[in-house]
């Protein structure tokens, strides 16, 4: 008997040796394999050997429910009808051995099978060939004691079986001179064959089975190029953020590092907002202690809330109001850059809130005059629900490594909305922000680099923003993301044929954003079809560890991350649940984008729903709304 195959290496030789001796035998078979090797499964049969079940996916049946023991069976029977056509009422339980050994956990459950119509097959002579002891072992322990019959155990896969191939050779004509015969099991028990023809809706479904899992296996191929592709990506990823991210540390943190003279003149701060009544206050609050001299410009871009009288009844000094009809975050911020006094323009969203130094620490880098924007390090603010906690990793171990390697490689793809800075004339140049994609950011980014100018991060300026704290709205938000990064490489395509700054950008910016940011995002989720595959299929063991192989990395990257960014490594706890259920969230994301995007469709801004409950570390909570002093005040309009 031959248990665990068939093996597409193993069990042909194993049937060569039997075919060579006119020996029969039994196999016992698992649903996985015949399933997908369903053509060795045939030629059992047609070399007249017996087939029988040994489960579909090799579980220990002493630790399954009574429902869960006949889904193993239902579904071995199935693989086999489709292989041959047959049904077989030969069982072996897995990890079975000889009937002495039966105890009070194993019994029961061959006294199951048998009340089902099976015959409980064990052994008697136990080569154990799995442990690969030799050639001369494996035939002295099958061979029988005395003159008596065996029925003897060996293994046509679930390793190297070379061993036992070559103990075939030897042990078959060795018996048959000593007088053995090799015969199937129901010719020496004297009992009908084993073998029932299958016929009707149960040839059907076991046939449709096996074409299923055929097919499965012909695209598993082409996944498993799209698995290699993907894994040498995502190494090389990991390895360049880590590599670069390491570098960009020790470069920025040196005692002697210096961007020039230290920059002191005023900036302006841009705040666009649109019905942002319950964070606004605590976004001008939080300016109003920066350590940067700054004029606050809050552009309400026609709120219907009350966002702008808000911030009037603040009063406070150096923050004015404009407004204007709603046309968009983008013709606010041109309309914001139209009223600014000073050269560098600091932009924020209306839900982020800034530290005391951030202001300070962004506009450092404009000391170089070759430097034409600067992006500062968003911080989830509302990090303490699971969402905002997958948010918050994402946040640190995404954005803001990518930043630190997209710096050194000079070709950073986005200033964030929530904190960057901007040199006017820069702006200006480019011809201000674009309404042409829903991610301006993203867009304006790109256009500073074609035009020669240097973007860079400033790890510092820590800015602290309100995540989406649903999945519908966390959905809304990255699809307009995804959606607008693929405009914005769209539009500036030709940076891959241009010349001169252009070109450097769209020949090393451009191929790095496409593939990492929306090309491999797409091959992700093979990690975890592999997964779900080997689970079911097998080898479970090797998957589930290549599986862990790749978190464990994605871990270490984490944890790297965290340690650059001075945070708290306890979030990272929810790190497994995030690469299942975020990773899925984010690859259904981006595919509706490309859906999007190839069918040609619009897809329109979508305001998120705001709480108002991030503030800066160490801020007061903002004043009672329409306090203060000078009452009589009036905005700039």
């Amino acid at each position: 008997t031959f248990d665990d195959g068939p093996d597409p290496e193993w069990t042909p030789k194993v049937l060569d040796e039997l075919k060579r001796y006119d020996a029969h035998g039994v196999f016992f078979i698992t649903g996985t394999m015949a399933s997908r090797y369903p053509e060795l499964v045939r030629r059992m049969v047609k070399e007249g050997h017996e087939v029988g079940l040994h489960t579909f996916n090799h579980p220990d049946l002493s630790l399954k429910s009574t429902s869960q023991i006949d889904w193993q069976l239902s579904q071995n029977q199935l693989a086999l009808a489709g292989a041959a056509g047959i049904r077989s009422s030969l069982f072996r339980p897995p990890y079975s051995s000889d009937a002495q050994a039966m105890d009070d956990r194993t019994w029961p459950v061959a006294r199951y099978v048998g009340n089902r119509g099976y015959i409980t097959v064990l052994e008697s002579a136990d080569s154990e060939d799995w442990k690969r002891p030799g050639t001369d072992a494996i035939v002295e322990r099958a061979t029988p004691k005395g003159t008596k019959g065996a029925i003897v155990l060996m293994h046509d896969s679930g390793g190297d079986r070379s061993q036992t191939v070559e103990a075939l050779a030897r042990y078959l004509p060795e018996m048959k001179a000593r007088g053995y015969r090799f015969t199937n099991l129901t010719e020496a028990l004297g009992a009908p064959s084993a073998h029932t023809p299958v016929t009707g809706t149960a040839l059907w479904k076991g046939k449709a089975w096996v074409a299923a899992v055929t097919l499965s296996d012909n695209i598993t191929s082409v996944l498993v190029v799209g698995l290699s592709v993907i894994g040498f990506l995502v190494i090389t990823r990991f390895g360049l953020m880590l590599a670069l991210s390491f570098a960009h540390a020790r470069k920025v943190r040196a005692a002697r590092f210096t961007w020039g003279p230290p920059v002191t003149e005023p900036v302006t701060v841009l705040v666009p907002a649109y019905n942002e009544r319950e964070c606004i206050a605590h976004t001008v609050n939080s300016l109003t202690a920066s350590e940067h001299p700054i004029e606050v410009i809050v552009v309400d871009d026609g709120s219907n809330d009350g966002t702008a009288d808000i911030v009037e009844a603040l009063r406070l000094p150096g923050v004015h109001v404009v407004r204007q009809p709603n046309a968009g975050k983008p013709a606010a911020l041109n309309n914001g850059i139209a009223h600014a006094r000073h050269d560098i323009v600091v932009m924020m969203d209306g839900d982020t809130v800034f530290e005391p130094a951030t202001v300070r620490e962004l506009v450092q880098p404009f000391a170089d005059p070759r430097v034409g924007a600067v992006a500062g390090n968003a911080k989830v603010g509302n990090r303490d629900t699971l969402i905002g906690a997958w948010q918050h990793i994402e946040y640190v171990m995404g954005f803001n490594l990518d930043r630190r390697m997209y710096d050194m490689l000079g070709c950073m793809p986005t200033i964030p909305g929530a904190v960057g800075a901007f040199r006017r004339r820069a702006l200006e140049r480019v011809g201000g922000m674009s309404e042409d994609t829903l991610a301006e950011d993203t867009d304006i980014t790109m256009a500073l680099h074609r035009d020669g100018w240097r973007v860079v991060y400033a790890e510092r300026a820590r800015a602290w923003t309100e995540a989406p704290e649903s999945v519908q709205q966390l959905w809304s938000q990255r699809y307009r993301w995804s959606y607008g990064t693929m405009q914005a490489i769209w539009k500036h395509r030709r940076a891959l044929v241009e010349r001169g700054p252009s070109g450097r950008f769209g020949r090393v910016g451009l191929p790095l954003v496409s593939l990492f940011m929306v090309l491999a995002p797409l091959l992700a989720p093979l990690i975890d079809v592999f997964l779900l595959y080997g689970l079911v299929f097998g080898p479970t063991q090797r998957t589930v560890l290549a599986w862990l192989g790749v978190l464990a990395v994605q871990a270490v990257c984490a944890a790297y991350a965290f340690r650059l960014d001075r945070e708290p490594a306890n979030h990272l706890v929810s790190l497994p649940l995030q690469q299942i259920l975020y990773r899925q969230l984010m690859y259904v994301v981006l595919l509706q984008s490309w859906i999007t995007a190839l069918t040609g469709g619009r897809l329109r801004w979508q305001k998120l729903r705001r709480t108002g409950v991030v503030e800066a570390p160490g801020t007061t909570t903002a004043p009672p709304l329409g306090g203060g002093a000078d009452q009589n005040r009036r905005p700039v309009t």
